[in-house]
């Protein structure tokens, strides 16, 4: 019998740590958790997924109301200022902190307001906010602090017109052009929400391709819509220096371009959460991102020590770090056998939305997998015709033998939401993870899951024996 204060200690409140803390304590353990916020939710909940798409539900209704002829009646279209739709974002922040404050409560997980640092692979020194420290002891540790935007040392992020992702949402004013460098998840997500606000918008990517890990199509269909909404899409381009003047700032950029902007959002990357945690006490080394390297477990090079989520990098999804969390603490309390998270669909938020899961049609043709592709129109369904969101289409991958689903891709309102319905399919074993499942099952109508049908005839049909 060890003489440890705790079972599990969690350093950090966002999903992936939560997770771990009520998986613990749900299975006997004594659990607590370490947060250096005044409020737990770490900051999926109070800089990150939270406030983002709260501030994009609000602007997506903007939208609908501004192009909708039925809300004349009411009055001209609106323009609406960024700090006025994020005032959504606040009621929800609030909501999730009561909740997830009664989660700890009713599962009797103990809570350290302070900052974290190893002593050694079984102690960690809790800083409290007053500089009081306590010493707390356990016999596993889960990391799981998140990252924060990278931030390069040769840009002046304390000058007014310069944000990253999460300085965006203290943003005081509407700009009429911004500059956004980096193209990934959060850069599109950006780029998409400030153009449908009527902000001129420059997105940079460094890349040739946006998101190019999609499939191509839905690739193309992002770039094409944020284009028709107004943004200029600059590919292949890389940063040399900023210049900075009372009117906002100028990119200059490698090919010798130069962008003006009232303001600029740096999305190029994230740094792990890991510079105060003190790893050199107990021989772990991050990496140069600040991430630290896990195995299949989540278990790190330093026995009884996990992380989980943003910290170990790829994929960086809430949904993927709540599900290592829970790994990891099955791991922590012995369980042989853990899931390893590595089919975590996509889930991108511009308007419209973006979700897959599975191979994409290059990977399959990489591989010399013989496989049919369908597609369902968002144009041709009742529901989107009756919503006014017919932006959009449903694509299915398949086995052209087995008819086995290899990949589904979905780009349009709710795509978020309608990809779970293939992802199910996708699990069963054979033969029932077949095509034929959407058509020999009947579907509300009208529905948006209407489409897996429509996607799964038009699939079928290019086959002859079918």
């Amino acid at each position: 019998m060890d003489d440890y204060r705790f079972d599990l200690l969690v350093i950090g409140s966002g999903p992936a740590g939560e997770s771990a803390a009520l998986n613990a304590a749900k299975h006997g353990l004594r659990a607590a958790v370490i947060e250096d916020r005044r409020m737990v939710g770490g900051s999926c909940t109070h800089s990150g997924t939270i406030p983002s798409k709260a501030l994009r539900h609000a602007v997506k209704d903007l939208m609908r109301y501004n192009s909708n002829p039925i809300f004349r009646a009411i009055g001209e279209p609106q323009r609406i200022s960024f700090q006025t739709l994020l005032q959504n974002a606040g009621g929800v922040i609030r909501r999730q902190v009561a909740m997830r404050s009664q989660y700890y409560a009713k599962n009797r997980i103990t809570l350290y307001f302070g900052t974290a640092s190893f002593v050694d692979a079984h102690n960690v020194r809790v800083t409290l906010p007053d500089g009081a420290t306590e010493v707390v002891s356990a016999r596993s540790v889960v990391i799981a602090t998140g990252s924060r935007p990278y931030r390069p040392a040769d840009i002046d992020f304390t000058h007014p017109a310069v944000f990253d992702s999460d300085t965006i949402l203290d943003m005081p004013h509407t700009p009429r052009r911004l500059l956004i460098y980096g193209a990934g998840v959060i850069g599109c997500e950006y780029a998409s929400i400030f153009s449908a606000l009527g902000v001129k918008v420059d997105l940079i990517n460094t890349r040739d391709q946006l998101l190019s890990y999609l499939d191509d199509e839905i690739s193309d269909a992002l770039s094409y819509h944020l284009r028709t909404q107004g943004a200029v899409i600059r590919h292949g381009e890389e940063y040399e220096h900023l210049g900075y003047s009372p009117q906002g700032v100028t990119l200059h950029l490698r090919s010798g371009k130069r962008l003006q902007g009232e303001a600029l959002l740096w999305c190029n990357g994230r740094a792990g959460n890991t510079d105060r945690l003190g790893l050199e006490a107990i021989g772990l080394l991050p990496d140069e991102r600040g991430q630290i390297v896990v195995d299949e477990r989540y278990q790190t090079s330093v026995p009884g020590v996990f992380a989980v989520g943003d910290v170990i990098g790829f994929p960086s999804l809430a949904s993927a770090a709540y599900d290592q969390g829970r790994s990891a603490a099955a791991a922590a309390r012995g369980k042989e056998h853990t899931r390893h998270v590595d089919d975590t669909p996509t889930g991108i938020y511009t308007l419209p939305e973006i979700s897959s899961v599975g191979a994409t049609e290059r990977q399959l043709t990489e591989a010399r997998i013989p496989y049919e592709v369908g597609r369902a129109f968002f144009k041709e369904t009742a529901r989107a015709q009756i919503s006014g969101e017919d932006v959009g289409m449903l694509k299915l991958l398949f086995h052209i033998d087995t008819l086995q689903i290899l990949g589904v891709h979905c780009f349009g309102a709710e795509a978020t939401e309608i990809i779970h319905i293939g992802q199910a399919i996708m699990k069963q074993p054979a033969p029932h993870n077949s095509v034929r499942y959407f058509i020999e099952t009947t579907f509300n109508y009208p529905t948006m899951a209407e489409a897996y049908r429509i996607a799964a005839l038009n699939g079928l049909n290019r086959l002859t024996r079918y």
